[in-house]
């Protein structure tokens, strides 16, 4: 039986009561629906049950299924994208954007994304409830595996918190992750990494110790070096040559 706690592996596919598709984990699907995402990633993914990587109300049906199950569930506003508040709304002077919004575009005012409601004279009216509050979502899904080895485990939330597939290693309590070189500085990475360790010490009480590993290969480096000097000298003999 799945429980809280348990990593699992899903596919689903997302509609409103109207039969509309707003999400799926099947590209093709996706692709048919226009609800297709190019930088997204599809196929079956792994979540950790009661963790909230799916909307709350699929995240509770998971719980006292086995693995195999196939089936539906009408999801309320509450426990999908929220109850509509027709007070989560502002009047926001047109001053306040870099160019005149329009209405029906999303728009961000401070630290919250809203939607262009209404222009009024000077005055956008944007209303901050979610563009989905106040449906019932449905969703069809099937849980396709339960994870238990650890790697795939650390390597899951990895996905899950940065979205990238790292090469990982558990060693006596320890786990070993290799860092590639471009995620090294990016900001997403760097604070996704934080919420990886501290679900690793959350899921995995066996391991002790988590250890970051950037490697950089002296041959490598010179190749670069190398490559520079020669762009550097294309550069200077196009200067030269067009004075």
């Amino acid at each position: 039986m799945i429980k809280k706690g348990d990593f699992v592996k899903i596919s689903y596919t997302a509609k409103l009561e109207d039969g509309t598709v707003i999400d799926s984990t099947d590209e093709n699907i996706a692709k048919e629906h226009g609800v297709y995402e190019e930088h997204a990633r599809y196929g079956d993914v792994i979540i950790v049950v009661g963790e909230g990587h799916v909307l709350k109300g699929l995240d509770e049906a998971l719980e006292g299924k086995e693995v195999g199950f196939r089936g539906s569930i009408e999801i309320p506003p509450e426990k999908a994208f929220g109850k509509y508040d027709p007070e989560n709304k502002e009047v926001i002077t047109l001053t306040k954007f870099k160019e005149k919004p329009s209405v029906g575009e999303r728009v961000r005012v401070g630290n919250k994304v809203g939607i262009v409601e209404k222009i009024v004279g000077r005055r956008a009216i944007i209303d901050f409830n979610h563009p989905l509050a106040g449906k019932k979502v449905i969703f069809d899904y099937e849980i396709k595996e339960k994870i238990d080895d650890p790697v795939e485990k650390v390597k899951s939330l990895f996905l899950i918190h940065t979205g990238r597939e790292l090469d990982v290693k558990i060693h006596d309590g320890k786990t070993i992750v290799n860092v590639p070189k471009d995620v090294s500085i990016n900001q997403y990475f760097i604070i996704g990494k934080l919420a990886v360790v501290e679900s690793i010490f959350k899921h995995l009480p066996d391991i002790r110790e988590v250890e970051f590993v950037e490697r950089f290969l002296r041959d490598e480096m010179i190749k670069k070096d190398e490559s520079k000097d020669e762009k550097s000298t294309e550069v200077e003999s196009e200067v030269e040559s067009k004075s």
